[in-house]
């Protein structure tokens, strides 16, 4: 079994420094006089590199900033006196400064860091080799800056684009608990209703066998035929549950399908009447669109009686407006009602209403006892 391990910049960086703190003590007690006070001091450096690479000290936060005081002023100070005798030993100091701060730190941090460091570099004496210490100290100033910016816009990036996807994640979950909601209610509007139906009727049956099995036998086949009836409903009902293929543009084709597939399953005649052009609307109001425009026809089916059905949509200035006309036998109340006067008088299809609050859209719902309904939605695009 192979175990891949993630390198940790913290640690990695820790004993670098406690690399470069041997380094510098090592050829600081050969190459430098070991009079005064900063051999000394860079031997204590040492051993703090050393404990905190070993203790694994924390590099962000309060800890993190003076460490990065620390490094500095040891930078500063290795460079005032190594930088002429070991030049090389403050580049890679220098270096791994900038790093620590780029990485630890945000953009401001690193820009002091540097120009603190070309500021002490400008002010002292000028040997030969602090002017080129001060050289690399701009130039890898100037880059840790530039990539400090980069870094910090990147995690603002990676932020925003964390709470979006936080709250597209939140919406899908709500989107998904009123879909089932929606699915829920209107299964027990639906099939569900017609099986308590059957399931009653079937109770009758059996009473009515036990006192005349000619009369049982004449409503057993009433109930086939009901069963029956169910069975298209309930198909009717899972087919509209399937999402169709469709968008704004192929909307017309997709209603005009609807309605051919109503006439052949219910051999009730539809006239469609739409628009040729196409219409820009967007996939989930298309998708309600469809599934309003299915239910009204599968309530002329199951309860209107009808022999004939007209559908028609027009586009207009304000929006898409569709009419569903039937001549069955109507609702059992008259007049025209629209979505507020249905909710307030508790009357009307619910799930077609709660569709249309979905879109925000308007309707209109006229009965005619005895010479049939109509059905008006007004979408908005």
């Amino acid at each position: 079994m192979a175990f891949h391990l993630k390198p940790d910049p913290a640690r990695l960086l820790s004993w670098t420094r406690a690399l470069l703190a041997a380094a510098a003590l090592g050829l600081g007690l050969t190459h430098l006089p070991l009079t005064g006070p900063f051999p000394w001091a860079m031997g204590a450096y040492f051993l703090y590199a050393v404990v905190v690479a070993v203790r694994g000290a924390p590099w962000k936060g309060l800890p993190g900033l003076l460490a990065l005081i620390g490094d500095t002023i040891y930078f500063l100070a290795l460079a005032g006196i190594a930088a002429e005798i070991l030049p090389w030993l403050a580049t890679v100091f220098l270096l791994f400064l900038l790093t620590e701060a780029l990485i630890f730190r945000d953009a401001v941090e690193v820009g002091i860091v540097s120009a603190t460091a070309a500021l002490f570099c400008a002010v002292v004496p000028q040997a030969s080799a602090l002017r080129d210490l001060e050289r690399t100290v701009v130039v890898g100033g100037v880059l840790a800056c530039v990539l400090a910016v980069h870094s910090r816009r990147r995690a603002a990036d990676l932020s925003r684009l964390s709470t979006e996807l936080e709250a597209a994640q939140t919406a899908a979950r709500k989107a998904a608990d009123l879909e089932r909601e929606r699915i829920g209610s209107d299964f027990h509007d639906g099939p569900l209703q017609s099986f308590i139906s059957l399931q009653m009727r079937l109770e009758i049956l059996r009473k009515l066998l036990e006192r005349d099995l000619n009369a049982g036998m004449q409503d057993l086949r009433q109930l086939q035929a009901l069963a029956q009836s169910q069975v298209r409903d309930l198909r009717a009902f899972i087919h509209g549950m399937r999402p169709a293929d469709v968008d704004g543009g192929n909307l017309i084709a997709a209603i005009r399908r609807i309605a051919e597939m109503f006439q052949k399953e219910s051999g009730i005649p539809v006239t469609f009447t739409g628009p040729s052009n196409p219409l820009g609307m967007p996939q989930e109001a298309t998708q309600e669109v469809l599934a309003m425009v299915r239910e009204a026809l599968h309530n002329v089916q199951k309860h209107a009686a009808a022999t004939r059905v007209a559908l028609t949509l027009e586009k207009t200035d304000h929006g898409l407006d569709i009419a569903v006309d039937d001549n069955g036998h109507g609702f059992n109340f008259a007049g025209s009602y629209s979505l507020d006067e249905l909710d307030m008088l508790r009357l009307g299809p619910a799930s077609l209403k709660r569709r249309a609050r979905a879109l925000n859209a308007d309707i209109q719902l006229e009965s005619r006892p005895g010479r049939g309904a109509g059905l008006r939605i007004k979408v908005p695009l």
